[in-house]
């Protein structure tokens, strides 16, 4: 958040408010994950064989047509949301169990608090299910995970709420400012902590 809220301050950033979609082809299926900036979770989620769509946005909580400025806010009456991506695959190509195991072994799934240098509720690790499969999947994965780092996962499974899509600047980040993008990457310690837990496992 912190390095974020420098790139914003320094004028990198410029507000566009989307509407919520959802993907309308029967044959592929919807993914929404949450693990930290979704700049970087957009990022990673891209190079999956198998996934044709991601977009960053905010969900799980029920903040009306949520901004960047506002979806964490604690407004009356209202749950803030958590940064999210929602993944566009091909069931066909890939499973939504390699997808989930895909999504575990890039972030930090030992941390509840928040992710790498971001820190608090919005930036939660967190697995929207739609169904009963996909919860009863994401609760195996989650159990596989903790035998495989030895260390309890912090990851919350919810059901899944409505979609928002965030700002267009927010959109595939990393390559409209690649620069930028790489240094709050950097900055952030996410790979680092990446492989630290994961590497060789």
């Amino acid at each position: 958040m912190i390095f974020k809220n420098i790139l914003y301050a320094l004028g990198l950033v410029a507000t566009v408010v989307a509407s919520p979609v959802r993907a309308e082809d029967s044959k592929m299926a919807t993914a929404i994950l949450a693990g930290g900036c979704f700049w970087c979770v957009q990022t990673d989620m891209e190079e999956l064989s198998g996934v044709s769509k991601v977009v960053s946005g905010y969900s799980g909580g029920t903040i009306p047509n949520p901004t960047y400025e506002n979806y964490h806010d604690q407004i009356d009456g209202y749950e803030p949301h958590v940064e999210v991506v929602e993944v566009t695959y091909d069931p066909a190509k890939i499973s939504y169990d390699k997808l989930l195991d895909y999504y575990f072994r890039h972030i930090d799934p030992t941390d509840g608090g928040g992710q790498f240098c971001d820190r608090g509720p919005a930036y939660r690790p967190v697995i929207y299910y739609a169904n009963d499969a996909e919860k009863a999947a994401a609760e195996a994965k989650k159990a596989e995970v903790a035998r495989v780092l030895g260390a309890a996962v912090e990851v919350d499974v919810l059901p899944a709420r409505t979609f928002w899509p965030a700002e267009d600047y927010h959109q595939d980040y990393h390559s409209k400012n690649p620069v930028r993008y790489k240094y709050y990457r950097w900055g952030c310690g996410r790979d680092q902590r990446v492989q630290q837990l994961w590497g060789g496992k």
